[in-house]
């Protein structure tokens, strides 16, 4: 028996355009990874998380720091040109919005494990989280859920483990170098840099593993005739079910069905009478 998990964005069809975004796409050479977003429990970093999305903060930001076993590491570090086969001699610091409290222990317990994504901090302070956020690729629980106050899981990997996998598979000169071997400690940042090729020589630029970032976003769009429409950006190569109810507690019905393209959906509800109609997009994996 084949059983299915199911990633829910859930918007309250109001008076104005809303958003509700719970799962996010990462995109990188070594493979896509499906996130489901904890905003009801972390709400702080889930919303500081998706601000960066949508501002663009993260765009050519790569992926800066890899201990196969331990995390995968980014948000933190641009740069100008990704494309370029120049040497990668200098880095943009991520735009920084600010520290925000740290929700270790808002909302359910959620344990640095295999496969969650967590915010980075600075040590010794419990409230520093800002851009920069890690892939745990272990179990890390007995170390980062007892330090510095707890590092805050916002998320899980629900598509893309078998990325991770290949992730811990790497090592120092096959798939990560070590900048401290050329500028020595000045470039303790740079210690485990995951790059796109095995060896030991200079990394440049194209060289270096970026990250996009977009969001699954639902909005609702209230029409002249009173109809709904109700549009989304889809997950590449993933059914997706526009689902609605009117009831509480709920009782869900497939308005509409699709296989995800990465682009828009946008959907026409045209018997929407009822302004106090919920809608939800849940994504098969």
């Amino acid at each position: 028996m084949k059983f299915h998990r199911h990633i829910v964005a859930l918007v309250i069809a109001c008076a104005s355009p809303s958003f509700a975004g719970t799962l996010a796409q990462f995109r990188t050479v070594l493979g896509d990874l499906d996130v489901e977003l904890y905003d009801q429990d972390k709400p702080v970093t889930v919303r500081n998380f998706i601000r960066y999305v949508q501002s663009d903060a993260y765009e050519k930001m790569f992926l800066h720091r890899c201990v196969p076993g331990f995390v995968i590491q980014g948000g933190g570090f641009a740069v100008t040109n990704r494309a370029s086969t120049n040497d990668a001699v200098s880095f943009l610091n991520v735009t920084n919005f600010g520290t925000i409290t740290n929700e270790f222990t808002v909302g359910l317990r959620l344990s640095n494990v295999y496969g969650t994504v967590a915010m980075a901090k600075i040590g010794g302070d419990p409230n520093s989280a800002s851009s920069q956020w890690f892939f745990n690729l272990g179990d890390n629980s007995t170390n980062l859920d007892n330090q510095n106050g707890g590092f805050t899981v916002f998320g899980r990997v629900v598509a893309g483990t078998n990325v991770l996998n290949s992730i811990n598979a790497l090592a120092k000169g096959s798939g990560i170098v070590d900048l401290r071997w050329w500028f020595g400690d000045q470039a303790a940042t740079f210690s485990d840099l995951p790059v796109n090729y095995d060896g030991v020589t200079y990394p440049r630029y194209d060289n270096l593993i970026y990250a996009d970032i977009s969001l699954l976003g639902v909005r609702v769009r209230f029409l002249t005739d009173r109809a709904t429409e109700v549009s989304w950006n889809s997950v590449s190569n993933r059914t997706q079910h526009l689902e609605f109810t009117t009831n509480s507690p709920p009782v869900w019905w497939v308005l509409s069905s699709t296989n995800g393209t990465g682009s828009t959906v946008t959907v026409v509800d045209s018997n929407a009478t009822n302004l106090f109609r919920f809608y939800r997009v849940r994504v098969d994996y």
